[in-house]
Parts: C-alpha cells; structure tokens; sequence
C-alpha cells in the first residue's frame, strides 16, 4: 500500500469546477469519468517544476549587471545568447546556446521576506509576509492534483522527485484542506545511483503481484457492504485511493516510467550522471508517460557547503557556490529542455525554473561559519548576498509559449522591477492556465467547507501566452 501519495479524486474542467467536493459523490464515478471525456482538452498538457530551495541569485544567472558598481558587481561577465539582446551569465553556457528556446522572466517580485514566506507565497499565493510553520492555502500541486485527478491509471497526476515540501523545520507545501490524498507521490534518492530503486511500483514477482490481487480482493469482499451505505462518498473514495495504489504496485509501466536504465547512456550522460541531471531525465520520463505535474529539487551536495541556494556570506562564499554548481545546472536544465523539443512534447509541457526570491544586489562580506564546497574556513570573511524578495528570475520553457523573449525589466543594480512587475499569483494563474484550469472561477472547499478560490488575484503571464 502507497500511503498518502495516490489521489484520486476530482474532475478537472471547468464544467466540474461549479460542482463542488459535495456534488461529486451524488455524480458518481462513471458520471465524472464521462464528464472528463467529454471536457477533456484535445492534447493534454503537463509542467515540470525545478525549484533551486534557497533562492538562486539572479544576478549570477538569469539577470547579470555587469555596469553595476564594484560593491554590486559580481566577477562573472554577461554572454550574449542565441536571442539577441537577451543576456545571462556566462556560467550558463549551454543555456545561452538555446535561449531561442526558453523565455525569462526578470520581474517577479513579493514580500516574503524568509525563506518559508517566500515559498508559500510563491508555490501557495500565501500573500502573508511573515514565516508560519506550515501552509494556510494547498500548493499550486495539490489544486492541479485535485482537478486532474478525475480517472484511474497506474501513474498518479502528480510525482515529486526529491520532493518540494519542507524548509528546515518549516513546511512550505501541502495539501491542507484539500486532504493528503491530493498529495504528491514522493520519490526519494539519488537517481544517478546505480542501486536506486522507487519503493511500491510495479512488483517484479509474479507470485507476489498475484497474493496482492488476492488479498486485496478478499478485503474488498468484506467491506463492500460497508461502501453500499456509504452516504458521505469517503468510502468510495478510499477505495479509489486502494485502487491506483495497486495499480502503481502491479502495473509494469509504471514501473518502466521510474526506470532509467532502459535509456540511453548517451542521453543519461548528456543530461548529466549526477542528481539533478537523472531528476530531469526522470521527470521528462513520467509527464511523457502522463503524469501531470512533476516537481523536482536541486539542493544537496551539488549546491555546495550548506545544500542549498542561500549563499549569505556566513554560509558560502557566493560566487564560488555559482561556480561550483552552475555546470550540473546549466547540464541537467539544457538537457531537459532539449530533450523535450527532440520528442515533440514542446507545445504540450511546461517547464518552470527558479526559487522563493532573488538575491541582494549588494554583495555582503562577513566570516565564513565553517569551510566546505564553496566556501572558505571558519572565520574567514567572504561575499555573499542575503535574501531579496524585492525581484527574481524565473526560466519558462516549452508549453507552447512564446519563447526567445526577456519579460520584465529590473533597474540597473537589479533591486527593483522597472518594467513589468510580475506577483506570485500571476506566477501561479499562469500555471493554471497551462493545464486548462479556470483560475478565475475554480473553487475548493476550505476546512469550514466554505467555497474558496484557488488564487485571490492575478492574471497569467500575457506574454509567455501560447503561440498558435
């Protein structure tokens, strides 16, 4: 059994949004099953999330200054990529190579200050600036989970490799009150590992897979009067749940969508033989297998001393840090985005890059709190830069959107938006717009059981809008 990592509730169009968590038992499951059919975009679209935890700098990535003055400036130069005028750092080579490819977006800007505040408002629409220890709102991935996951098949519609949830202590994702059934399927580990396996998917042992079908048809025996008066739906929908988690158990193309080994070596290398290159390459593999949405974490070792993005100067020495990690980065992100434009799946997922803010223009230098990947000795002082929620970069890829293009504008020092101020919420609408749901309209069920919006405002991103 897959505890809490299956959902599989909830039409996903916007036919079904008026209906309401009560409206759905009285439908039925071949009711919403022929209601999805029905409503069903003609080509069904998924995201890829790649969230750099701890905030990746902007102006040694997506956005450099190199006319900044001396204590603003970074000793990286600015390269010229294949669109004209569009500049990024040359740590990002392979990036540059393909820009024609991608859009940034060099305006998104909030005021959560901290990293839990900063990830909540951008992955939940959390508009509070303050830290809090967990989620108000459902993640972005639980509502997309929620409205998607009308059908039954052997993958569920949403997959977190090296998960997106937590932050130190804090837990800056989540379900909340739309239930834990809507979470993700986490899948934890190295995937560059050579004895890397994904734990509940697809029983290789035929007798195994067979006393499990016994099993769980005996069970199903005994309760099914049990579901017969049901009134509330919470049985059936507990089925259900049982129901995919067999599939996921059961189903060798599941099991052949989490297996690496059977591509390529030469893709696998091209997208890098470490974490972040096999998260990518594991990604691409499940939305084209039909997972919805996909998110996937670049922290750990590759990042440095610390494992994460958050290069204060106490932590990492700043542009070391970028050095030493840009390359698995600029692989594993160039690769991925190649890789979907090489198998046509261009127009139909998106991919989104970035973290929960920037970082301060300013460079800051203070002693290092310990030596390391990146850093300096204990005591040593070095540059870093702090939090910065005041402007960030985010890459968007595929989709069929408009790429070749720089969106928003920061000032010369990159402290604030000029040009094209981009919030959050606008982030998150423009996700919802992707996968064909109706942000303006759609509503979940709060804990009171009060009708709620999925966003409180925002307009998706007009200018990454599908070509035709």
């Amino acid at each position: 059994m897959v505890a809490n990592q299956i959902s599989l509730n909830a039409p996903s169009r916007r036919s079904f949004l008026r209906i309401g968590l009560g409206g759905f038992t009285s439908l039925g499951m071949p009711g919403m099953l022929r209601l999805r059919a029905q409503t069903e975009p003609a080509e069904k679209t998924a995201i890829i999330l790649v969230w750099l935890r701890g905030g990746p700098s902007h102006l040694e990535t997506f956005d450099p200054k190199p006319n900044s003055p001396s204590d603003y400036r970074g000793p990286y130069k600015a390269i010229a990529t294949k669109t004209t005028g569009m500049m990024i750092s040359e740590l990002l080579p392979r990036l540059a190579g393909i820009s024609d490819r991608f859009a940034l977006l060099r305006s998104i800007a909030h005021n959560g200050g901290g990293h839990p505040a900063g990830s909540l408002q951008m992955l939940s629409g959390d508009p509070d600036a303050p830290d809090k220890p967990g989620p108000k709102y459902p993640d972005w991935m639980s509502v997309a989970n929620y409205f998607r996951s009308g059908d039954v098949h052997p993958l569920p519609h949403y997959v977190a490799v090296n998960p997106v949830d937590n932050y130190d202590n804090f837990v800056i994702a989540g379900s909340t009150y739309l239930g834990t059934s809507f979470d993700g399927f986490k899948v934890f580990g190295d995937p560059s590992n050579p004895q890397f396996q994904v734990p509940n998917v697809g029983l290789r042992d035929q007798k195994k897979h067979q006393q499990l079908t016994e099993r769980v048809t005996l069970a199903r025996s005994f309760d099914s009067f049990r579901t017969a008066i049901d009134k509330s739906g919470i049985l059936s929908s507990s089925d259900r749940f049982e129901t995919q988690a067999l599939a996921m158990l059961t189903s060798a193309n599941a099991r052949i969508a989490f297996d690496l080994s059977l591509e390529p070596t030469r893709l696998r290398e091209r997208y890098g033989l470490h974490a972040w290159g096999q998260q990518c390459l594991m990604a691409r593999r499940l939305v084209e297998s039909g997972v919805d949405v996909v998110t996937t974490e670049f922290d750990g070792p590759l990042c440095g001393r610390v494992a994460n993005w958050d290069d204060h100067a106490v932590n990492q020495h700043i542009f070391d840090a970028m050095k030493f990690r840009a390359p698995t980065f600029d692989q594993a992100i160039s690769a991925l985005i190649e890789d979907l434009y090489a198998r046509g799946l261009d127009r139909r997922v998106l991919v989104a890059v970035g973290g929960e803010f920037g970082r301060t223009p300013r460079i800051s230098h203070v002693a290092s709190s310990g030596g390391g990947v990146g850093s300096g000795a204990a005591g040593v002082v070095q540059p870093g830069r702090d939090h910065w929620p005041q402007a960030g970069s985010f890459l968007f890829a595929g989709g069929g959107i408009r790429t070749g293009q720089v969106i928003g504008a920061t000032d010369k020092k990159g402290e604030e938006p000029v040009d094209r101020r981009v919030g959050p919420e606008d982030f998150l609408a423009t996700i919802y717009a992707h996968l064909g749901i109706d942000y303006k309209e759609a509503t979940i069920r709060d804990f009171s059981g009060r009708p709620t919006p999925i966003i409180r405002k925002g307009e998706a991103i007009k200018e990454l809008e599908a070509q035709g």
